[in-house]
């Protein structure tokens, strides 16, 4: 109990301007000497300094405390079939360093082990900081995972990786405790943290990425599902007269609106040219500026993807009966000024709910790092967050030496 108050203190610091004891005492609900002998505990760590006086009415100046945003690091690695990112991340969020490599077409286990690990320690040189103060290694990984024993699974676009227990290698290789989570559970994550205002109603992330899935968020909680694989809708029929799709149906989310499958359309309606990058983000560049400077056949595969992403969103939306809708992605700065519009579009018409509440649609503010940001989120998660169910026992998705670094 008395480090869940203690996160319960950092946590509100951590999302304001600066604080009082005073103050946090009310709005934490804890009673005024506790909350003084966690600031004093939180001060002496270094995670939260002194910043100037307030006057509030008479009496003595209130002294404000913020938090100490170098105070620790996290790293996070988003491993994505086209492109693995790795961003070194502070208390506020900011990206210290980054490293972007493509993925090469056949990434086998040990050799991309290796490079994470090179890159990893890259961005703790690039970002000059002491390496004690590095909580840990947040990975978002494409589906599915065992949470549980830290392993990749059986991932469609990745088909070298079968079983690969890469949070114990990665954190063997590295030396550093290493969480594993799936990409789109990051990118809710993130979205709690660094995104959408609020922690309270029912958020999901439209997750564009190689494939597509949603993470999902219930009053600041987020939903992993009882394996930690919530939010695979791949195999979501969008056109029934679509592409066939591996699992037997045609039309699918995975073989129609993902990026991947955008480019092999566009490939095949000679959208692209035969000088068009061999490589997912390269070549989906290439297809948006062919839409931009007017090309037919671009702009109709870009305007069928987003009334299909569109569509997508409106039935996520129905489902889950949401307050906030948020779209993001490594690609998402290419992508939201033909998704954002339409999909507000979509949604804003077309919600069972809409006479009794609104929902948002909004494009991510984390930017172009939001995979890795969402894997070092993780790490930040465990913790610094004020989950109740922290007070619970609950070891599904971490390692004993996670838990020993992080606790």
């Amino acid at each position: 109990m008395g480090s869940y108050n203690q996160t319960v203190v950092l946590d509100a610091i951590r999302r304001s301007e600066g604080l009082s004891r005073v103050e946090l005492a009310a709005v934490t609900g804890l009673s005024a000497q506790a909350v003084t002998n966690i600031c004093r505990r939180l001060l002496a760590d270094g995670l939260v300094r002194e910043a100037g006086t307030t006057n509030v009415g008479r009496g003595k100046p209130r002294t404000l405390l913020r938090l100490t945003a170098a105070a620790r690091l996290a790293v996070g690695v988003h491993l994505d079939p086209a492109v693995v990112s790795v961003a070194l991340l502070d208390l506020e969020g900011v990206v210290l360093a980054q490293q972007r490599l493509a993925t090469p077409s056949a990434l086998d286990p040990p050799h991309a082990i290796a490079a994470i690990t090179a890159a990893v320690d890259a961005v703790i040189a690039g970002g000059g900081v002491d390496r004690d103060r590095i909580l840990g290694v947040g990975v978002a990984a494409p589906g599915p995972i065992d949470l549980r024993r830290g392993v990749v699974a059986n991932p469609p676009n990745l088909p070298d990786w079968h079983q690969v227990p890469l949070r114990d290698d990665l954190a063997a290789a590295t030396g550093l405790p290493v969480l594993l989570d799936k990409d789109v559970t990051a990118a809710a994550v993130a979205e709690t943290w660094w995104g959408s205002p609020g922690r309270g109603g029912t958020m999901a992330v439209l997750y564009i990425g190689t494939g597509i899935g949603v993470g999902l968020v219930v009053d600041g909680e987020v939903v992993r599902g009882s394996s930690g694989n919530a939010g695979e809708i791949g195999h979501i029929i969008v056109d029934p007269d679509g592409p066939p799709c591996a699992c037997g149906q045609r039309g699918c989310v995975a073989v129609t609106l993902a990026p991947v499958a955008l480019v092999g359309r566009a490939r095949r309606a000679g959208a692209l040219g035969a000088g068009a990058p061999s490589d997912t983000a390269g070549a989906l560049g290439v297809l948006f500026d062919q839409a931009d400077a007017g090309d037919l056949a671009a702009r109709r595969i870009v305007d069928d993807a987003a009334a299909g992403i569109a569509r997508l969103g409106l039935v996520v939306t129905n489902m889950l009966d949401l307050d906030r809708l948020v779209l993001g992605g490594p690609y998402w700065s290419r992508l939201e000024p033909y998704y954002l519009g339409k999909g507000a579009g979509e949604v804003g018409a077309g919600t069972a709910a809409r006479q009794i509440h609104h929902v948002k649609v909004l494009g991510t503010s984390i930017g172009e790092h939001f995979g890795a940001v969402g894997a070092a989120s993780l790490v930040l998660d465990q913790a610094f967050s004020a989950h109740p169910t922290a007070l619970v026992e609950d070891v599904r998705h971490d390692s004993p030496r996670a838990r020993s670094k992080l606790a």
